[in-house]
């Protein structure tokens, strides 16, 4: 019954709270999206590579269905700021990005296509500053609430239950969190620091997972393809940058600028080393950013590929379009229950690779010159 105790101490540490705070307000500002477009042509060919895109993307409204002409979504707040003003209504005004409105509109083209600009008198394109609560960014409050609620919970039922078994949600996670404890942050990171990166690990692992999760149920709130959204993975690879940079001791940039047993000529004149170490320090967040992006795009891309068949074969011949149908719901109900290994998976590995990029900032050298043996009487190692 030692476990518990400890275990409540890192899930109601205020600092696993507050960084899912500190990862919405910083997440508000990148997410930026576009609307749909109008009402379509039908007898215009469908357009598989455009649908998948229209779902993937960030949009500034949360479109649920269309039925010819009637487009059924849910407006979200658009928050300007322009010439030190600040301008502020529901995306609806836009009516699906077919009119402007305050003259601000929807570019349909070029390299802001999807985004709020305006134009001068003299057609000068402008970028107002936008704040706006997208698609994406509603569904990362959603998920930050529900975290909040769950960690919460569990420490809560904690303090009511150190005597008895856990039950409910709190038996239901409770092995999740020992696992992500125990078998990556612990064994990567070490005995002696493994506890002060734990909130900030669990937290990354939860709001990954449930938003992999979330991004498979095609029901509002839930379908948006926020770990989908490269900005979304470069702000939680930049904090663990920024961890790495802020914690990491004074062997791990002793061996980044003067590496221990390399060939001088390797550091002088030309600082070769250095030049590979330092270049590797930015490489690391930039691959924990590619891979989730990545993965999960990948897999949305492909479930919509799947139901694209459908609509394809269906404009050549009606009967061929039934026919496929049963083959590419079949793959897409199969890619789904793949995706839902993948969700965990993706979770998994950034908190992994984070545990492992941040064990290796921590890490105490101890070297052969102080010790002839080659190894510090009090040296441990970790994985």
């Amino acid at each position: 019954m030692g476990e518990p105790p400890s275990l409540m101490t890192h899930i109601k540490s205020p600092k696993a709270i507050l960084l899912v705070l500190f990862v919405l307000a910083i997440l508000v500002c990148p997410l930026k999206g576009g609307l749909r477009a109008g009402p379509s042509n039908p007898d215009e060919p469908f357009n598989a590579g455009a649908m998948i895109i229209d779902h993937i993307v960030d949009t500034y409204e949360w479109h649920i269905a269309s039925v010819g002409d009637f487009h059924l979504s849910v407006p979200l707040p658009v928050i300007l700021i322009d010439q030190g003003k600040l301008h502020v209504f529901m995306s609806s005004a836009f009516h699906h990005g077919t009119t402007a409105y305050k003259g601000y509109e929807i570019a349909k083209e070029g390299f802001n296509k999807g985004k709020i600009v305006r134009y001068e008198a003299d057609g000068t394109l402008v970028r107002p500053l936008d704040f706006s609560i997208t698609k994406n960014v509603f569904a990362v409050f959603v998920a930050s609430a529900l975290i909040i609620f769950l960690f919460l919970h569990i420490a809560k039922a904690y303090d009511r239950t150190r005597r008895h078994a856990p039950k409910g949600i709190q038996s239901m996670l409770e092995p999740l969190i020992l696992f992500i404890r125990d078998e990556v942050v612990r064994s990567s990171i070490g005995e002696k620091h493994y506890e002060k990166f734990l909130p900030y690990l669990l937290t990354v692992f939860f709001f990954i997972f449930l938003n992999n999760i979330f991004g498979l149920i095609p029901i509002f709130p839930l379908g948006a393809n926020v770990t989908g959204n490269i900005a979304v993975t470069g702000v939680l690879a930049f904090f663990t940058f920024m961890m790495i940079v802020v914690k990491a001791n004074k062997d791990y940039w002793k061996h980044i600028f003067n590496t221990p047993g390399v060939p001088w000529f390797l550091k002088l004149p030309i600082p070769l080393m250095p030049i590979i170490e330092i270049v590797g320090m930015f490489t690391k967040p930039f691959v924990l950013m590619v891979r989730l992006f990545a993965n999960i795009t990948a897999g949305h891309i492909i479930i919509l590929g799947f139901i694209s068949l459908i609509f394809v074969f269906g404009k050549s011949n009606v009967y061929a379009g039934f026919g496929m149908s049963a083959l590419s719901v079949s793959l897409a109900i199969f890619m789904n229950f793949l995706e839902l290994l993948v969700a965990f998976i993706q979770a998994f590995v950034f908190t992994l690779l984070s545990a492992l990029f941040l064990g290796m900032a921590v890490e105490e050298h101890h070297h052969e010159e102080h010790h002839p043996g080659g190894h510090h009487p009090n040296e441990t190692h970790h994985a």
